[in-house]
């Protein structure tokens, strides 16, 4: 069964979501929609190391909260919602060093006032490279 507010819901137009953001100066990009999961990937590259030359844990997190953020908004009604994050943890299990991570967003509850997903960050051999997890607030727009 679909999770998200709009049921024809695809990666058409997610452009926006990126723009002017983080997202967009990371790198990351919008690669699948699920009826209950969303993928994205970033690079790992000058904007996303650390000075080891590995991944930043930093990154790995925004990567997660974006995914996560934008799975909420997409389930919730925006005309009558807004959702922000509240807490955010990240395990960073495996070190990279170049090429392209991919993060993949999942519910672990998504209720009336907060959502929490599971983010799992993989490198280009299928590698779980950092577990995530984020709660996210759902907050009612003032009319």
């Amino acid at each position: 069964m679909k999770i998200w507010f709009n049921k024809e819901q695809t990666l058409a137009g997610f452009d926006h979501w990126n723009k002017h953001t983080m997202g967009e100066h990371l790198g990351m990009r919008y690669i699948e929609i699920g009826d209950d999961y969303l993928k994205a990937t970033m690079p790992v590259d000058h904007r996303t190391r650390q000075p080891y030359g590995l991944l930043h844990g930093g990154a790995s997190a925004a990567l997660a909260e974006t995914l996560g953020s934008v799975a909420s908004a997409l389930v919730i009604d925006p005309r009558k919602f807004m959702c922000v994050g509240i807490e955010i943890n990240a395990n960073h299990v495996r070190g990279v060093k170049e090429g392209i991570v991919t993060g993949t967003c999942t519910p672990i509850h998504i209720g009336a006032s907060t959502h929490v997903w599971d983010i799992r960050i993989h490198d280009e051999r299928n590698k779980l490279v950092c577990i995530s997890r984020l709660t996210v607030a759902i907050l009612k727009k003032k009319d």
